[in-house]
C-alpha cells in the first residue's frame, strides 16, 4: 500500500531574528510591543486560516524583550539558536512530508525549508515571494536573522546557527519573486555574485508564464514556497512592517502561488512577516481595563 503523504501545520512566532520596532510609529511608545508584534502575527495567522485538520505543532518562543545582544553579527543569536534546535527537533520526531509554516518573522522559513531539502535533495526547489532578497549576511550594518533567511538556506551565515541545519539550498534552485527593495547596493551585488534568478512583480502582473518557464527548468518536482506579506501593496493593504509602494496585489499572489502548485508538487509554504498593528493596539487597550488587568 502506498505512504499516505503526511502535513503538518507549524506555528512558528519567532520575532527575534527582526530589529523593527522604530519602524512601526503606531507603536511607538511601546517599543517591547512593537519587537513582538511578529509573535502575536503568528498567532493572528493560526486563527485566520482554514481548519484543514492537518496536526499543528507550535514551536516555543521567547516572549521576554531583552536587551537585545548582536552575538557574532547576529541579534538575539543564543535564542534564535535555542529555538532553531527546538524546531528541527519537533520536525524530525515528526517527520512530515509537507509543512505549512506559519510566522513569525522571515526566519521561520529556515528550519522546514532545510528540513525538506534533506529529505528531497536536489528535487526541490525554494520560491522566495518578498519584497527584499533577504541575503544578508553577519558583519553587514544590519543584524536581523530575518534578513539573512535565504543565505542560511543556501548554507552561509552564523557557523553555529548554520552547523545545526540539516541540508542547504543551491542559488540554481532558488527563485526571488516580487524583490522592490534591495536596501543596499551590496545586496544587489551580492545577489548576482550568488547568481540568484529574480522575477519582478510587473512580469507576472498579468500571468505567470516567466515563473514556469523557471519551473521548467530548475530539474526539480517539488517546491517550497515562502510568502513574505510585505510583498504586497500597501495601496492594497498594509499586513507588514515594509510599506514599499509598487507591490504585488492580492490577487497576484494567490495566482502565482496556485499556477506554481498547478505545475509542481508543493511540499513547504510559508506565509510570513504579519504585523498587526491595530491588534496590538487593541491588546494593549484592553490590558488596562478594569476586571481584564
Amino acid at each position: 500500500m502506498e505512504k499516505k503523504s503526511s502535513t503538518i501545520r507549524l506555528i512558528y512566532p519567532q520575532w527575534q531574528g527582526a530589529r523593527v520596532a522604530d519602524q512601526i510609529t503606531e507603536l511607538k511608545d511601546n517599543p517591547a510591543d512593537a519587537s513582538r508584534g511578529y509573535y502575536l502575527g503568528a498567532q493572528l495567522l493560526n486563527f485566520l486560516a482554514p481548519d484543514t485538520g492537518q496536526e499543528t505543532l507550535t514551536v516555543p518562543i521567547s516572549t521576554e524583550v531583552t536587551d537585545r545582544e548582536i552575538t557574532d553579527g547576529v541579534t538575539d543569536r543564543d535564542i534564535i539558536l535555542r529555538q532553531t534546535k527546538t524546531a528541527l527537533e519537533m520536525l524530525r520526531t515528526t517527520n512530515p512530508d509537507k509543512i505549512v509554516t506559519l510566522g513569525g518573522e522571515c526566519s521561520v522559513s529556515v528550519v522546514p525549508f532545510t528540513y525538506l531539502a534533506d529529505k528531497y535533495k536536489n528535487d526541490v526547489a525554494m520560491i522566495w515571494i518578498d519584497a527584499h532578497p533577504d541575503i544578508t549576511l553577519p558583519g553587514d550594518v544590519y543584524s536581523g536573522y530575518h534578513a539573512m533567511a535565504v543565505t542560511a538556506c543556501m548554507g552561509y551565515g552564523e557557523k553555529q546557527i548554520i552547523s545545526s541545519l540539516p541540508a542547504k539550498m543551491d542559488a540554481s534552485k532558488i527563485l526571488f519573486v516580487g524583490l522592490r527593495n534591495w536596501e543596499r547596493d551590496e545586496i544587489k551585488v551580492r545577489q548576482k555574485q550568488y547568481r540568484i534568478k529574480d522575477i519582478t512583480g510587473e512580469e507576472v502582473a498579468e500571468n505567470s508564464d516567466a515563473i514556469r518557464v523557471w519551473l521548467k527548468s530548475c530539474g526539480a518536482s517539488k517546491v517550497m514556497i515562502h510568502f513574505d506579506m510585505d510583498v504586497l501593496d500597501p495601496a492594497e493593504i498594509i499586513a507588514a512592517v515594509g510599506t514599499d509602494p509598487n507591490g504585488m496585489k492580492m490577487e497576484q499572489v494567490i495566482r502565482v502561488i496556485n499556477d506554481i502548485a498547478a505545475e509542481k508538487e508543493i511540499v513547504g509554504l510559508t506565509v510570513a512577516e504579519a504585523m498587526p498593528r491595530t491588534a496590538i493596539r487593541i491588546k494593549n487597550m484592553l490590558s488596562q481595563l478594569p476586571l481584564l488587568k
